[in-house]
């Protein structure tokens, strides 16, 4: 396998993959210009075992709550397509229907729809969601999921030298949690994954597979989905939720988590704030601070506009991208009132508008 991973072909495709969407930025300019001789030289790199990632850029943002994201160099995410390339075929047949996290034909609204099909079907949910799911991930337990599939040792030494290389980045973001028969040396355990690294996001669903499986098979929950850390479980019994509440929560210490202590039985008629959505049986509304959010962002937009600091087409394409998210729920007459709110004056439209 790691002759495939390191292979010219492999490395290419990857190298297309990292600079999708990206070509225009600096960073990734730089390493297509010499193409051919930046992949040659990581391929020796790679098939020597000289690899070294590079050093993470990490920034902060806060929607909906605060998060340290942090970007590779460019020569690296490379490498993390050319992993993924290769190694998530294995898993990717071992995963559940309804777990919609970065996968292909899945997604934000796939699972938002999964989601109403299950509230018109079944009275309650129970909604649980992961404390500090990334900075939690420990670096053994997740070891232990891959190797189990993964038995080619220069595999083995390309994932450590990746997780070795973001295992401080969060480590500010954890809070430490002790689990039955942990000694003071747990806390200097390796744990946490990168936010924003395609690694990380295929590790995470590689992490929760087997408890994918555990809610459906062993507790027998017909209804059942995931997104990355958010996980929902519906019955037309609330004492069954309750049950399923206490079983998840002592399956969890085995990967060294925690759920967030509100996750408790209710109707679906209430609404399930999911996925910036709250979803009911019949209808869909977009959360309110996520209207507001973009009401101010369009402002912003608007007004670099006007001023010159961006182009028509960068407004469009951040507008379009806004409304074709918001169009999956009941949201024409918010979005009437947002883009009518701030009107671009005639004389500054391009003149093909």
């Amino acid at each position: 396998m790691f002759e495939t991973i390191n292979s010219w072909e492999n490395l290419l495709l990857a190298a297309r993959k990292a600079s999708k969407g990206k070509r225009g930025r600096l960073p990734v300019a730089a390493f297509e210009y010499r193409l051919e001789d930046n992949l040659i030289q990581l391929q020796n790199d790679l098939r020597t075992q000289a690899y070294q990632p590079g050093g993470y850029v990490s920034f902060v943002i806060h929607e909906p709550k605060r998060r340290v994201i942090s970007a590779a160099p460019f020569r690296d995410r490379v490498v993390h397509h050319a992993l993924c390339n290769q190694i998530e075929p294995l898993f990717e047949r071992s995963f559940i229907h309804d777990s919609y996290a970065n996968r292909v034909g899945k997604g934000t609204h796939r699972a938002l729809n999964r989601c109403q099909q299950f509230a018109r079907r079944y009275r309650y949910v129970l909604q649980c969601d992961v404390r500090q799911f990334f900075p939690s991930l420990d670096h053994s337990v997740l070891r232990q999921i891959l190797w189990d599939k993964l038995v080619d040792p220069q595999v083995r030494w390309l994932i450590d030298q990746i997780l070795m290389n973001g295992a401080d980045l969060l480590r500010e973001e954890y809070d430490m949690v002790w689990f039955p028969s942990d000694d003071l040396l747990a806390a200097t355990r390796a744990r946490g994954l990168p936010i924003g690294n395609l690694t990380s996001q295929f590790w995470a669903n590689c992490y929760l597979n087997s408890f994918d499986h555990f809610v459906q098979r062993e507790l027998g929950c017909r209804a059942y989905l995931r997104f990355v850390d958010d996980f929902l479980l519906f019955s037309d019994d609330k004492a069954e939720l309750w049950a399923w509440h206490t079983a998840v929560t002592q399956r969890l210490v085995r990967f060294r988590l925690t759920i967030h202590p509100h996750a408790q039985p209710r109707p679906v008629t209430k609404g399930i704030s999911f996925l910036g959505f709250r979803t009911f049986p019949n209808h869909r509304r977009l959360k309110q601070r996520k209207g507001i959010q973009f009401r101010r962002k369009y402002q912003q937009l608007v007004q670099q506009y006007v001023d010159g600091r961006i182009t028509f087409d960068e407004l469009t394409a951040s507008v379009q991208g806004w409304v074709n998210h918001s169009r999956y729920g009941n949201t024409i007459g918010l979005r009437k009132a947002i883009l009518s709110a701030h009107i671009i004056p005639p004389q500054l439209l391009p003149k093909t508008v």
